[in-house]
């Protein structure tokens, strides 16, 4: 998947560095936010007019069983010289034919709708995923995972749920009050009088319960949120929970979360509960008094009888759609919510963008070069002080240093997953601001120190480092892993390179000792093999992907010998040729290296090969001596 520059909402002299932090909800007002939903989701007013159109024939059907009652009674059942049996079956079967027109067209609305919605609604989740994705991993951990995936699904399922439902109904609603208001004044101005007197009064209460129920839903949808985000911390570290025997304390902070959702959903609904009764109870009270009333008028002769029964059909028609506007509103405020959330991650500026005038490299030897490279976390002191370094190309870099003296930031900043605030990082000769993404993801790859797998076989997860396409050509590979592999390769000939790759890594015999060799499944997030057989699989996806620049997170760390064996001399092939970086925790990476950096509370204090650094007596030489003494 290629990075993608995401349009900025503020300006960077804004943003503290690296600083972006992803808000709970967007500051957006109700019909802002519909507004800039809308904006992200445009296909949902594809063939709006359409349906539109479709909508007031299906309101307007509405209207046929009043007038005709009306007109049945009146000129038909009470015609002078008596009832006009013909007349009746006339009018009977015009307003059935009305109806079922009406009927025709509601379902076409609802088509219409769902199939725009789908679409708009896919588009956003898109694009949030899509923004997701773009953001640096520092401003992923602002949030809890669970609680970012829940943004691009569940928030936008109560999108969903209003947009197609409720928007629709909601002018449909208006509509038929609109529809009713008339025909109802025609018949009788003073009960229409009457009607209005009585609803204008609720109608000022629910902008106020409107604002509440507003609040309460963007409490929910933070809940939901928080607590999804705990449930899936505690099924990925389920391990280290029964490890340490803390799934009674686990067992608490989820039990919190969802008592905390709870709360905020009774909340809500208690909320929602009361300004959907006040609207049937004003509904009901209408009505009484337009029978009052309306018999009254009926006994004074100012109104017949088909008039009279006609006008409670179309009170029926006003206070219907009066009683579900406030079920509509309310889900409007859920989806408002829902909406805000999702916003508020589009609205968090990606720090890593591609400039503009962005250029691809030639292939070839890297080099790498720092030139006063400052850097600092956020709200936090500088962890880079200046720092300046020339690394040549074909050269086998070790970074050595203690904890948290800055190795790791500088892997980050050549591999631009971060950038300095101050200072350039080249990669021969180009500002690595001024490299394209696929020409920098295509020359530069980092190898973690834990290697992640996609759910999916060992093929699959190797083949995810051959470089142009989505990777039709591997048969059943799952979405995750399929993405990379070459288009039009025959899937016989990806097995074909990915077994090449593992043979010329040494790692033959350990492929077959595997269940079901290349096509054995790894699990979701590799935990069907060990930490250092995934480390293989990662070394052989690096290797496929062909890089000119590797930056290797110390792979042998945290394996058994025979594995540590086998990944030391699959590097061996992996860096033959290459330039590589490689943040060293043991100082035997370091003794192989031909060029060791010492790194010491964010300043390059010290670089050179291993025997010059060793005699020189330095900070290099310490540290060297005392891991000699620990290793005897």
């Amino acid at each position: 998947m290629s990075a993608t520059t995401a349009e900025p909402v503020v300006s960077e002299d804004e943003l503290d560095a690296n600083g972006a932090r992803i808000e709970s909800v967007s500051g957006l007002g109700v019909f802002a936010t519909l507004r800039r939903g809308i904006q992200l989701s445009p296909e949902i007013l594809n063939g709006i007019w359409v349906t539109l159109a479709f909508a007031v024939l299906a309101a307007g059907g509405k209207v046929v069983v009043p007038l005709t009652v009306q007109r049945t009674i009146d000129d038909g059942i009470l015609a002078e010289g008596g009832p006009d049996a013909s007349r009746v079956v006339t009018l009977t079967a015009l307003a059935a034919a009305g109806l079922v027109l009406a009927g025709v067209c509601a379902a076409l609305v609802n088509v219409r709708l769902f199939r725009s919605t789908e679409a708009g609604l896919a588009t956003l989740r898109t694009r949030a995923f899509r923004h997701v994705h773009d953001l640096s991993t520092l401003t992923q951990n602002t949030e809890r995972r669970g609680a970012l995936v829940a943004r691009v699904t569940n928030d936008v399922d109560t999108i969903s749920l209003f947009v197609q439902w409720g928007g629709i109904m909601l002018l449909v609603s208006i509509l038929q009050i609109l529809v009713a208001t008339t025909l109802m004044a025609w018949y009788s101005p003073v009960l229409t009088v009457v009607v209005w007197v009585c609803f204008v009064p609720m109608f000022l209460f629910m902008r106020v319960g409107q604002r509440k129920v507003n609040g309460a839903y963007t409490l929910v949808r933070e809940r939901v949120g928080a607590m999804l985000g705990a449930i899936s911390e505690s099924v990925v570290g389920a391990e280290t929970v029964r490890a340490y025997g803390v799934s009674e304390r686990t067992g608490r902070r989820i039990s919190g979360a969802v008592e905390a959702t709870r709360r905020a959903q009774r909340r809500s609904m208690e909320l929602v509960a009361f300004v959907f009764s006040s609207g049937v109870f004003v509904a009901n009270f209408v009505l009484a008094v337009v029978v009052v009333l309306g018999a009254w008028l009926g006994i004074g002769g100012a109104l017949s009888a088909g008039e009279v029964v006609a006008f409670l059909f179309l009170v029926q028609l006003f206070t219907g759609p009066v009683q579900m506007g406030t079920e509509i509103l309310n889900e409007m405020q859920n989806a408002v919510a829902g909406w805000r959330r999702v916003i508020a991650v589009l609205e968090t500026p990606v720090e890593v963008t591609e400039a503009p005038d962005a250029v691809d490299l030639p292939r070839g030897p890297a080099r790498v070069t720092l030139r006063g490279v400052r850097f600092a976390y956020t709200g936090g002191p500088d962890v880079l002080h200046g720092v300046s370094l020339d690394l040549p190309p074909r050269t086998k870099v070790a970074v050595v240093g203690q904890t948290g003296s800055g190795k790791t930031t500088i892997a980050k900043l050549v591999t631009r997953l971060m950038d300095p605030v101050d200072g350039v990082v080249e990669l021969d000769g180009t500002d690595l601001r001024k490299v394209s993404f696929a020409s920098l993801r295509e020359r530069v790859v980092l190898v973690p120190q834990e290697g992640f797998l996609f759910d999916g076989s060992v093929l699959e997860n190797a083949a995810y480092g051959l470089r142009g396409g989505s990777g039709r050509a591997v048969a059943g590979a799952g979405p995750a892993a399929r993405d990379g592999v070459a288009d039009g390769v025959a899937a016989e000939e990806v097995r074909s390179v990915v077994a090449a790759a593992f043979a010329e890594l040494g790692l033959t015999d350990w492929v077959r000792s595997l269940p079901d060799g290349l096509d054995t499944q790894v699990g979701q997030r590799g935990e069907a093999l060990s930490a250092g057989e995934r480390q293989l699989v990662a070394i052989a996806r690096a290797f496929l992907a062909a890089p000119d620049l590797l930056v290797l997170d110390e792979a042998t760390s945290a394996v058994d010998p025979a594995t540590e064996v086998r990944i030391a001399r699959a590097l061996d092939s992996l860096t033959a040729g290459r330039s590589t970086i490689t943040i060293a925790h043991r100082l035997s990476t370091a003794e192989a290296a031909d060029l060791v950096v010492v790194v010491d509370a964010g300043e390059i204090v010290e670089t050179g090969p291993h025997t010059d650094l060793v005699a020189a007596g330095g900070t290099y030489s310490r540290m060297h001596a005392s891991w000699v003494a620990q290793t005897r």
